[in-house]
Formats: structure tokens, C-alpha cells, sequence
């Protein structure tokens, strides 16, 4: 018990700690901050790259998990914009630690394909919900709502743009919409 909250701790504190220091914050020093001393960390995370991989995949699951609370909260449509909000936070953090990310990607640990199928599931459970209430359309694929979303951060990939990417969103929103006659 006491090992796996450890291991929460300093994934959290990894991610905070790397998104502020742009992935270039000592191990040390985030042990210390997660309150455990370095063993701990290094037996949980045997390299940076097994770190920064674990906060990657943290990230990837929150904001694939976020859909089945969205939707309970929320009319689908509303859930999967509100979804692509939380879509857009986790660019910003994949952002955030690019540097340290590159190396666990070249090593083939984290992979596009394993992040579009993940996303993908998610959008897929949102997309499924808009269109049982019909309010979003049944030919859509989900893969291709990703891609979208993956274009608009990509052409507005500075934190001055996330307005414009909301704006695109919202266009994308509307494509996605189901169509009343």
C-alpha cells in the first residue's frame, strides 16, 4: 500500500515538477519533493526515462478516463467539447516535458499508434453516446476526430494560441453535429 502510494507521489510530483522545469529538474530533487528519499524513486523508476515515461502514460489515461465522467455529467455532445478541453491540457503537458518524452519514444516504450488507439476508445465512447441521444452524427470514426484534434494543436501549438484552438474546436464541434432536417 505504502509502495503504490509512493509511486502515485512521485508521478504527480514528477509531473509538476517537469511541466515547470521543462523536464530538466533533478531526480533528486523530486524524490525530495514527493517527500521519499532517491532509493524509493529509483526502485519505482529505475532511469528518467522510466520516470517520464510513467507521468507520460499518467497523463494518457486521465484524460481517456475523463470521458465516462464527462458523460455523466454532461449531455454528449457538451462532454466530448468539454473532453477535447481536457485534450488540449494534455498536449500542453506533453509539450511541457517534449525533451524529456523524446528519449522514451526513440527507445519504442511510448508509441503514436498506442496513444491514437487509447484517445481513440475515448472518443469513440463519446461519439457513441452523442449519437444514441442524436445529437452528434453516427458516420463519424473516432480515429479521425483524433487526427483532427492532433491537426489543430498541431498549427496552434503555442500557449497564445489556445484560443484559436478553441475556435477551431468549436468548428470541428459543429462538424460533428448531428444534422436536423
Amino acid at each position: 500500500m505504502d509502495a503504490q502510494r509512493n509511486r502515485q507521489r512521485l508521478i504527480e510530483t514528477a509531473r509538476h515538477m517537469l511541466a515547470d522545469e521543462g523536464g530538466k529538474v533533478a531526480l533528486e530533487a523530486i524524490a525530495r519533493e514527493a517527500g521519499v528519499g532517491i532509493g524509493t524513486l529509483y526502485r519505482h523508476f529505475p532511469t528518467r526515462e522510466a520516470l517520464v515515461e510513467a507521468v507520460y502514460r499518467a497523463e494518457l489515461n486521465t484524460v481517456c478516463e475523463s470521458a465516462a465522467g464527462l458523460l455523466a455529467e454532461l449531455p454528449a455532445r457538451k462532454a466530448l467539447r468539454a473532453w477535447m478541453d481536457r485534450f488540449a491540457d494534455y498536449v500542453a503537458a506533453k509539450r511541457e516535458i517534449a525533451d524529456a518524452l523524446r528519449a522514451v519514444i526513440a527507445s519504442g516504450a511510448v508509441t503514436s499508434a498506442q496513444a491514437r488507439t487509447a484517445l481513440g476508445g475515448a472518443v469513440r465512447t463519446l461519439l457513441e453516446a452523442g449519437a444514441a441521444e442524436g445529437t452528434l452524427r453516427t458516420d463519424v470514426r473516432a480515429e479521425d476526430v483524433v487526427v483532427s484534434l492532433l491537426g489543430i494543436f498541431l498549427a496552434c501549438n503555442t500557449p497564445d494560441q489556445r484560443e484559436q484552438a478553441g475556435r477551431m474546436m468549436d468548428l470541428l464541434m459543429d462538424g460533428l453535429s448531428a444534422r436536423t432536417t
